[in-house]
């Protein structure tokens, strides 16, 4: 066979396995070969994240091109970061949902799986309710607290007050995307974050400019079609739990409280929601050093430049959602050294991916923030974030994997700690002393980020090789 018939071949191979992925066909992911196992639920688990990202950006994009766009993006940014605490909180919990699921698919026991999957939404939803309620009656004063402006606050305290009222769709749309993944549905979760983005795209500037009898709700506008493209998706993904074709199923005898099950949810969910909660902090002690350090400009500039970032990380931390399910699925069919191949190969794939990434970023920075803002102050802050942040971006994509790797086995305990000393004896500290004590600024926070980020890779890293979490039973 000639050299181009074999790559003709490849590529029809690779364009089938997309196809494949896509299309969310169902399969065995604890036999077979772990490279197209990683395929098969990367691809989707990577537009989904990206999908997730588009979220971000287009909010930043139509609210930047607003009058006083710089209190705007920064009453979004600073709301992003106080609700990033929610995103822990649906985060740990669906990684628990993800572990626990997976670890019955991999024992070929669907039904428990389903039932698992519904005490984690039981869990989810008595959580959400009391954070909503806190967050739309104290929207003004957790914008205060965050060190905004009086002019934000008075600008922005409706928007946050919807998005904090409307958290319940950002817990579920993640714990339900959540319990997809640890099925090995993919696809599933890709898609009803496909369904919300198409919401969003065409609600965002239709509530924030206004369109025929529908008035302009500005900023306000962002929050509302957010909350309800994330809805939207939400609903999709109900209907297909309950009635629709995905590889979980829902009855209506699963809706029972079970004690146990949740009790074991939560012990996974726990220190797995502790974990981001630490990094949340951390990203909302960073977001304030730099809107008193720098004031307006330099806030507007940080959270432009941290929303470039995010839209690129989700997909790579997409790719390290399918070492979760492969490590789950791989320990409970009882073949933990396949869990760790597994591991060491997404890895691999995602350290090239964000090594591309971090290229496009040192290379292309203005070219990328003037799409954001075309303001020079907050640009020039928003530029040198994008660069600085971008020089670990190789350890950012091995990290993830790694920390996820641990969470997928149900060792929620062990990125716990390692984020806790990552964030909280590294990063805060050594940013509070560059953008203070050396009065570096801002700049000094910047620097403070890929350091961090490099130092939880490499504990990460030597932890996964001792392989203890292979010992977890859920």
């Amino acid at each position: 066979m000639s050299n181009g018939s074999l790559y003709t071949n490849k590529i029809s191979y690779v364009l089938n396995l997309l196809k494949r992925s896509i299309k969310g066909e169902q399969q065995d992911y604890t036999t077979g070969s772990i490279r197209k196992a990683v395929f098969m639920l990367a691809i989707p688990m990577m537009l989904e994240m990206g999908m997730e990202s588009v979220f971000a950006v287009v909010d930043l994009y139509f609210v930047g091109h607003l009058r006083d766009s710089s209190h705007a993006i920064q009453t979004v940014g600073l709301t992003e970061s106080v609700i990033s605490i929610i995103y822990s909180l649906a985060i740990g919990i669906s990684m628990a949902a993800t572990a626990m699921v997976a670890r019955r698919f991999g024992e070929k026991n669907p039904e428990g799986a389903a039932v698992a999957g519904i005490q984690a939404l039981i869990l989810s939803l008595f959580v959400t309710i009391i954070i909503s309620v806190f967050g739309f009656v104290f929207a003004s004063d957790i914008l205060r607290l965050m060190g905004a402006q009086p002019e934000t606050i008075k600008l922005g305290t409706a928007y946050t007050r919807v998005m904090m009222g409307g958290s319940i769709v950002i817990m579920l749309l993640f714990l339900i995307n959540g319990i997809f993944r640890g099925a090995g549905d993919a696809s599933m979760a890709m898609k009803s974050l496909w369904v919300a983005t198409i919401c969003n795209i065409i609600l965002c500037p239709t509530l924030i400019y206004g369109l025929g009898p529908i008035p302009a709700f500005g900023l306000t506008g962002a929050a509302m079609a957010t909350t309800i493209g994330r809805g939207i998706g939400v609903s999709y993904q109900l209907y297909h739990m309950f009635k629709g074709r995905s590889t979980i199923r829902f009855k209506k005898q699963h809706l029972k409280i079970d004690w146990p099950i949740i009790r074991s949810l939560i012990n996974i969910a726990s220190p797995g929601t502790f974990q981001f909660i630490i990094g949340s902090c951390s990203w909302i002690f960073l977001a304030q050093l730099v809107a008193t350090t720098g004031q307006d400009a330099a806030s507007a500039g940080y959270q432009t430049a941290l929303r470039i970032v995010i839209f690129f990380i989700l997909p790579a931390w997409g790719m390290s959602n399918a070492a979760a399910t492969l490590v789950g699925q791989n320990l409970g069919a009882k073949q933990p050294e396949r869990a760790e191949l597994s591991v060491k190969r997404t890895a691999t794939y995602s350290a090239i991916f964000m090594g591309v990434v971090s290229l496009v970023f040192l290379l292309g920075a203005e070219v990328i923030i003037s799409v954001f803002t075309r303001q020079p102050e907050v640009v020039g802050y928003a530029v040198n974030a994008l660069r600085i942040i971008s020089t670990g971006y190789i350890f950012y994509g091995i990290g993830m994997v790694m920390i996820n790797a641990f969470n997928g086995a149900g060792d929620t305990w062990t990125p716990t700690w390692i984020s806790l000393f990552g964030f909280w004896v590294i990063q805060i500290p050594l940013a509070y002393l560059l953008a203070k004590y050396f009065q570096l600024g801002p700049l000094g926070v910047f620097i403070a980020i890929p350091v961090a980020e490099t130092v939880i890779t490499i504990t990460a890293y030597i932890l996964f090789r001792r392989g203890k979490w292979k010992l977890v039973k859920i």
